[in-house]
């Protein structure tokens, strides 16, 4: 159930954004932010802002852990849409969590997937992949590299 208890606390984040997707093109754009997270539930949750002030915009995840499936469900809104995506749902298996879910991408329904790595107590990293073909292949879209700014209240 604590398995996000890692991600509490302040960070900054160099952020990779793919420019344009599954046109064979390979053109990243790169990014700062900054995060904050609390937890929620006392570590059955918690909940996290992402400011990103070269992009005008803010994001928001919420991260709720299902004690009967033993599984996380995360939910992810952007300022700009003010919109709550659909959740990717997964869990860690040996220091990297993997979550999967379903959404739509200009129009076309895709499969998501998250993966959390690169785990310690100072650094993290989150890959977000799509695939437009149920899974068989993915195209990684965004990766953030987080380091701690600050340490857990």
């Amino acid at each position: 159930m604590n398995d996000f208890d890692f991600f509490i606390g302040s960070w900054t984040v160099v952020n990779r954004r793919r420019t344009s997707m599954f046109d064979g093109t390979d053109d990243w754009e790169t990014f700062p932010a900054t995060s904050v997270s609390r937890p929620v539930f006392a570590g059955g949750g918690n909940c996290d802002e992402i400011v990103f002030p070269t992009q005008g915009w803010r994001g928001f995840t919420l991260r709720l852990f299902d004690p009967d499936s033993e599984q996380w469900s995360l939910y992810w809104a952007g300022s700009r849409t003010g919109r709550l995506d659909p959740p990717v749902v997964g869990r860690f298996t040996d220091g990297r969590g993997d979550f999967y879910g379903d959404d739509t991408w200009q129009g076309r329904p895709i499969r998501v997937h998250f993966v959390w790595s690169g785990i310690t107590a100072d650094t993290a990293r989150w890959e977000q992949l799509f695939s437009i073909d149920g899974g068989e292949t993915w195209e990684s879209n965004w990766i953030m590299e987080f380091t701690r700014s600050a340490s857990p209240a």
